[in-house]
């Protein structure tokens, strides 16, 4: 072929991969503005199980589409079956590596009566916000309350997601682990799920702006780890916790830092 031909190609297929993501995020922000007027509404009319169970029934049957349209469209390539053994096994605290934005939406997708653990800015964000609180989803502004509000949704047989880095990753393979899955496991009584994700796209990593273009198919495949009891002690559980998932990562498929012409890109506040 020749070097215009492999110009032109080029070309189209960047042209065809921006056709993609905006796409995606498209079917995203739909999904999410169609339910918030009605999340709005029910949030004060349903008793809080009521709304509870609505809630992410409507957002475990939402990320579920949104992976699905992602798939049939080319974008993304998913293994996520690994998850499908969790149902039923409730409560347990679900606690994965953090590499991506698309990471909750992969664990929700495949689960039902999954608790997540947001910051408090996404749960006043306008696409997100409503769904999140008619779900009761848990704010982490004050860490008390959210340990509390944690226990008490696990001991109602939920699974609580929980991102035992607190951010996405920027010290690969894992930054260092916060103690408050430790704590929600100890007064809770509930079990540690070792949840590990792999892709070699930085797309949607620390410092990714939400609208640049990465190599597509992005492909994630999601693995179980180890179940971890309970601690008696938070800070020696957190200490084998961490070094837990330092040895399981060590050779996991994991992203390269997010770079542009020039060099390093800048980490983002998400």
């Amino acid at each position: 072929m020749s070097s215009s031909g492999r110009t032109r190609q080029g070309a189209l297929r960047r042209l065809r991969e921006y056709v993609l993501l905006y796409l995606g995020l498209g079917y995203l922000g739909m999904i999410c503005l169609l339910w918030t007027p009605f999340a709005m509404v029910f949030y004060p009319l349903l008793p809080a199980r009521a709304g509870r169970r609505l809630g992410r029934f409507v957002i475990n049957q939402g990320f579920n589409s949104y992976i699905r349209f992602l798939t049939l469209i080319g974008a993304c390539r998913f293994d996520l079956a690994a998850l499908d053994k969790l149902r039923g096994q409730g409560p347990l605290i679900l606690a994965p590596n953090h590499p991506s934005l698309l990471d909750a939406v992969m664990v929700i997708s495949r689960l039902p009566d999954v608790a997540c653990i947001m910051k408090a800015g996404l749960m006043d964000n306008i696409f997100l916000g409503a769904g999140a609180r008619l779900a009761r989803y848990i704010r982490n502004d004050s860490p008390l309350r959210m340990v509390g509000c944690a226990t008490t949704d696990l001991s109602a047989g939920s699974f609580l997601l929980v991102f035992p880095e607190g951010t996405r990753t920027t010290r690969m393979p894992v930054n260092p682990l916060l103690s408050s899955v430790g704590l929600i496991s100890r007064r809770s009584g509930v079990p540690v799920q070792t949840i590990f994700i792999e892709t070699d796209s930085p797309y949607l990593c620390k410092g990714w702006p939400l609208f640049r273009k990465p190599e597509m198919p992005v492909v994630y495949r999601v693995r179980l780890g180890r179940r971890f009891d309970p601690p008696s002690s938070v800070q020696p559980f957190m200490t084998e916790l961490e070094r837990y998932f330092v040895a399981e990562l060590e050779d996991a498929v994991l992203p390269q830092p997010p770079e542009r012409d020039g060099g390093t890109m800048s980490s983002s506040t998400i």
